[in-house]
């Protein structure tokens, strides 16, 4: 059984759940159908990365409103929030394949693998 730190550490490397060795990204937002070290199938069932929706929403949300901020606050003090809020969503769909990623590693971390799954 991981440790929380061994799975944070395997989250952020982007690895596998179940032997946190194996890279579960072939490309930038393809990933591989198994593991390459354990040979573990990452998406189960068709639908299955569906809650990851929760996870992007988890990190998408506070990604935007610190962009917000640190533009109103270091860049642009003299505009409008809700025009520094429109222009931190360029810098934020630069992110978005990163956030992709991270979705699906937290939605297969919070779904550990179960022995012969």
């Amino acid at each position: 059984m991981a440790t929380i730190g061994e799975r944070l550490f395997a989250i952020l490397r982007q690895r596998c759940p179940r032997c946190l060795q194996g890279k579960v990204f072939k490309g930038q937002i393809a990933m591989n159908q198994t593991c390459p070290v354990c040979g573990h199938r990452f998406e189960r069932e068709p639908g299955y990365f569906l809650g990851a929706m929760y996870a992007s929403y988890f990190i998408s949300i506070p990604t935007l409103l610190l962009l917000t901020v640190l533009l109103k606050w270091l860049v642009l003090p003299s505009w409008e929030w809700q025009w520094v809020a429109l222009l931190a969503e360029v810098p934020f769909l630069l992110l978005v394949p990163t956030l992709f990623r991270y979705a699906r590693m937290i939605w297969l971390h919070l779904d550990p693998p179960r022995d012969g799954v």
